[in-house]
């Protein structure tokens, strides 16, 4: 409700179905980008799909090279289910729209940030082990995950940015603490200049 009007007034940019989200996790040796941690609950393969261009383009407007990694509970072959299809599925449509995009999918989070465990898991990708945007499958795994690395590893989480509209519009929780307030300011300007 809280970014609803921005959805009517500002709108989504041409090509964009949805207004997404991301978090800039600013850790000690470097910066990933989690989507959606924040606004779709339960996104289709299509909206993932969307969701996964959208983070390319937001990082690469932050200096990050984007290396997209469809998230699940599978790697590769290893695994079935209605999940894992969906992200499958949802990888072959970011493959279609953004060919020039380095992605894989589906892909279990450890194969994706550890090159040891990528090598064993998806030996030969350019993506796995070395990802920077990190697309979830739904907003549960997403909110919680971008939550437990910012308590946990101890990194900065900036956001939510969202994406997909015409212009930079960000939201800030109700806990949000003063760095956290400066953050989003400094992301929204850096939004408007590259716009």
């Amino acid at each position: 409700h809280t970014i609803r009007p921005s959805f009517e007034v500002i709108k989504t940019k041409p090509g964009v179905n949805v207004v997404s989200s991301v978090f800039l996790m600013a850790l000690a040796d470097r910066v990933l980008v989690y989507g959606d941690c924040a606004v779709i609950p339960d996104p289709t393969a299509d909206q993932l799909a969307d969701i996964a261009v959208s983070s390319a383009d937001t990082a690469a407007q932050f200096g990050i090279r984007p290396r997209i990694a469809m998230l699940s509970y599978s790697t590769g072959e290893s695994g079935t289910g209605a999940e894992v299809d969906k992200v499958r599925e949802a990888t072959a449509l970011v493959r279609e729209r953004a060919p020039h995009l380095p992605v894989a999918g589906p892909i279990q989070y450890d194969a994706a940030a550890d090159p040891t465990v990528a090598e064993k898991k998806m030996p030969g990708s350019d993506v796995a082990g070395q990802a920077t945007v990190f697309i979830f499958p739904d907003l549960n795994t997403g909110n919680n995950t971008y939550k437990a690395v910012q308590r946990s590893a101890g990194a900065v989480a900036m956001g939510p940015v969202l994406q997909g509209l015409n212009a930079p519009v960000n939201d800030l929780s109700r806990g949000a603490t003063v760095p956290d307030i400066v953050n989003t300011i400094a992301i929204t300007a850096i939004q408007a200049q590259s716009a």
